[in-house]
Formats: structure tokens, C-alpha cells, sequence
């Protein structure tokens, strides 16, 4: 019987591999069973066992069985698990701990977390964050990933209401912090844009309780604020910062020039597409030169780096480009977005957007403010695709789903035309590019 945390770790020093889902198990597999609102793991902990699970950790007992391991809630006991294999790497023989980097958002923060991840992997052994595995069963499961030869972690925290990041860093144990921004996202959960800077500043709060260190986006004042308590700080920006750059060319990719904080290298060609993408490039330098990182591999990783999982992609089919920005969106990147594909040198040029979600009693005033963003520049053409673009009045071109909108797409015949398509997760707008 498994009583104590320590007596599982035990079990998961043995059997180091941890799944919640049996369609993804493999032979010698920790089966966490999870429970959801349409779903609960107990019932396929037998399955999992019978599949090659070496054991699978339940609090409901479907059968008895020898390999089930009963604890009072899988949740908290995964949750726990990870915070005691975090806590390994706290005082290891060297008599040092390997900094845990936590960085958290509104907007950029898995770009962020590729490129910091990137460049420290450059030089040291690093472990991060993968996918989107950013909330309350995937931060631990990163954390259990992480092996003992890591000098190095890269956690990124989403949330979408007030006192989640503060739960996470009670088990993530952030050594240094990163916020990129805070903006209009999640507004129905946080209650309003006051209530994103609270809760995305519950990992400056917890640095400054904890003697950590930020790095800090100086151009923006409120982030100046927020960190305000915070011992060691190491900042980067456009100007006043201990690393600073600036933009030189936009298209069709994005190069940078290093005004200040780097002695060997003065330019940085990415393959990075926005202009919105300057900060992230920037952070990820910062860190890289905190931490030694040796100038020309920070600027070889950041120029290898290629977007991925339609995070600001640009995809060249014939004679049109498209910009595939389809992850998520919100009121702020939204407008980062428009604006920064208005400002493309191009001869036609399309908008393909999907609604915005999670925006509560503020969805019809924002997305009336996008279409009045929309309407200051000239488009070919624009299509807009479900959520409340149905409530108001516009003169453009409406789908009430991504099928509707891909049909429409695939019947026209689209020439030396840029396209930007983006929209939330759940409007899933990169199907419009499926064949």
C-alpha cells in the first residue's frame, strides 16, 4: 500500500514514464486516472494495466487488482508527485539548484518559451514545455519530465482566472520569471484587464516572496510596476534596458539590430514573421546573455528557430503567401496582428478571422472595436467566421463555421494574394488551408 508521496516517487524512480490517456500507453507506463467533466480514467485503469501500465494510480477501484495504486484524489497526488521531483533539483551535489524558469502571458508567451528554450538548449542541457501543455495536469507532467541531467527548465503557465499561476508556483517552485505581456485575454474568467495584471502578477509575487529573479520587458510600464519588490532584475526593451533592439526589416521575415548589451553580434536574422515577435526575440537574448549563453550560438538558435503549430507561420502555396496565426487570439493580438499585416508591402491582401472566445459580457464590444480596426485600412477582401461577429453589423463577407469559410475557400482561385488567418483555439481556422 502507498501511503506517502515519497513512497511513490520511489515507484516512479522505477517506471519514469507517466500517460493519463491508454490510447497513447506504453509498456512499463505510470497510468494517472484522471477525471474530467466527460470523462473518468478509473474506468479504463484495468485496460491500461492489461496494455503493458506497470501500475496505475486510481481513486475509484473499478476491480481489485494488484497494480492499482489507491490514493484520496489522482489530481493532487500528480500534482504533488511533481512538486517532490522538483524539489530534487533544489540542492543537488554541487550545492546548487538548476534555475526553473517560469514565464507566463497574455500574448507570446509559447514563443517566448521556444526561443528562451532554444537558446539556452544551445549551451546546456534544457528541458520545457511541450505543445501546450501549460495548465494544471500539463505543467506537472512536464515537471515529471524533466530528467536528472537537466541544467536547466522552461516552464510556461497558462491561466485563465485570478490564483491559478499562484497554484502553480507552489509546485513548479520558479527560480526566475518572465511575464510578456498582459492584455485582453481571458477577460470573462479575470474579470476585466486589472484583473489579467493581478493574476499573471502571481508569479511576480511570488518571486519577490522567494528571492527570485525577473526578466522584465522594460518598454512596457506596468510591467515595471508589477516587479517593483523584486531583488534581481534584468531587463530588455527598445531602449533603457540592460539588452536593447530594434527592428531593421519586417518582410517577409523579421531582423533585428542589437543597439546595446551584446559585444559580438549586432544583427539577428529570424524567420519570425510580426513585429509584435520583437519583445520574444529580445527576452530570449536577455536570458541567454544572463546566463552566459556565448554570443554566436544565442544568434544561431534564434535564427534556426522556425514557428511551428500555427504560431505566427508564414506558408508559401504558388504565388500566395499566408500567414497562419491560428492558435489563439485575443482583443490584443488580434490588433497586433491586423495591424502589423496592414502594414505588408503586398498587392492583395486578405483577412481570414475567426472569433474570439472567453471574452464574457465584453465578446460584442470587442469584437465591434476589431471590425472598427478592420475598417481603417484598405482589404481585398475580409472574412469573418462564427462567434459574435454574427451580432453586428458589418458589410463583410460572414461563415457561421471554418467548414463554411474552407468551402468558400477552396472554390475561389486566389492569386499573388497574402492572407492572414487567425482566430481562437476553438475556432480551429487552420482547417481553412486543409485539402
Amino acid at each position: 500500500m502507498i501511503e506517502t508521496i515519497k513512497q511513490l516517487y520511489s515507484v516512479f524512480e522505477q517506471y519514469p514514464s507517466i500517460q493519463t490517456d491508454t490510447r497513447k500507453l506504453k509498456k512499463g507506463d505510470l497510468f494517472f486516472a484522471l477525471k474530467g467533466e466527460n470523462f473518468n480514467g478509473n474506468l479504463f485503469a484495468i485496460e491500461a494495466i492489461e496494455k503493458g501500465a506497470a501500475y496505475a494510480i486510481v481513486d475509484e477501484v473499478p476491480i481489485p487488482h494488484e497494480q492499482l495504486i489507491i490514493v484520496t484524489n489522482v489530481l493532487e497526488t500528480l500534482q504533488e508527485l511533481a512538486k517532490y521531483h522538483r524539489q530534487q533539483f533544489t540542492h543537488l551535489p554541487n550545492g546548487n539548484g538548476i534555475p526553473f524558469i517560469a514565464i507566463t502571458g497574455s500574448n507570446g508567451k509559447t514563443t517566448t518559451k521556444e526561443l528562451v528554450s532554444k537558446v539556452l538548449s544551445a549551451q546546456y542541457i534544457t528541458y520545457t514545455t511541450q505543445g501546450n501543455l501549460n495548465n494544471h495536469i500539463g505543467i506537472p507532467l512536464t515537471l515529471l519530465s524533466i530528467q536528472k541531467d537537466a541544467a536547466f527548465a522552461v516552464i510556461e503557465m497558462g491561466a485563465n482566472h485570478q490564483k491559478e499561476i499562484e497554484s502553480y508556483c507552489t509546485y513548479t517552485l520558479p527560480t526566475h520569471g518572465i511575464i510578456t505581456n498582459c492584455g485582453k485575454a481571458h477577460l470573462e474568467g479575470f474579470g476585466g484587464e486589472e484583473g489579467v495584471k493581478k493574476g499573471k502578477g502571481e508569479l511576480f509575487d511570488f518571486l519577490k516572496q522567494t528571492d527570485g529573479t525577473a526578466f522584465i520587458f522594460n518598454d512596457e510600464d506596468y510591467l515595471q510596476v508589477m516587479s517593483k519588490g523584486i531583488k534581481r532584475i534584468f531587463s530588455y526593451g527598445t531602449r533603457h534596458a540592460d539588452i536593447c533592439g530594434e527592428i531593421v526589416q519586417s518582410e517577409p521575415f523579421l531582423q533585428i539590430k542589437l543597439t546595446k548589451g551584446l559585444n559580438s553580434i549586432s544583427t539577428i536574422a529570424t524567420q519570425l514573421v510580426g513585429n509584435y515577435n520583437l519583445p520574444n526575440i529580445l527576452c530570449a537574448i536577455a536570458v541567454g546573455k544572463y546566463f552566459n549563453v556565448p554570443e554566436e550560438k544565442i544568434k544561431l538558435a534564434i535564427e534556426s528557430y522556425i514557428p511551428s503549430n500555427s504560431r505566427s507561420q508564414l506558408i508559401i502555396k504558388g504565388d500566395n503567401h499566408f500567414i497562419l496565426d491560428a492558435y489563439n487570439a485575443n482583443p490584443s493580438s488580434m490588433k497586433l496582428a491586423i495591424e502589423n499585416f496592414a502594414a505588408i508591402k503586398a498587392p492583395k491582401k486578405i483577412l481570414l478571422l475567426g472569433a474570439m472566445m472567453e471574452l464574457g459580457k465584453d465578446s460584442v464590444k470587442e469584437h465591434q472595436q476589431l471590425i472598427a480596426l478592420i475598417q481603417q485600412y484598405q482589404w481585398e477582401n475580409v472574412i469573418l467566421v462564427g462567434g459574435d461577429y454574427k451580432n453586428i453589423l458589418h458589410n463583410y463577407l460572414f461563415f457561421n463555421t471554418v467548414t463554411d469559410a474552407a468551402k468558400w475557400f477552396h472554390q475561389q482561385h486566389f492569386t499573388t494574394t497574402y492572407f492572414l488567418i487567425k482566430g481562437s483555439r476553438s475556432m480551429q481556422m487552420e482547417k481553412i488551408l486543409e485539402e
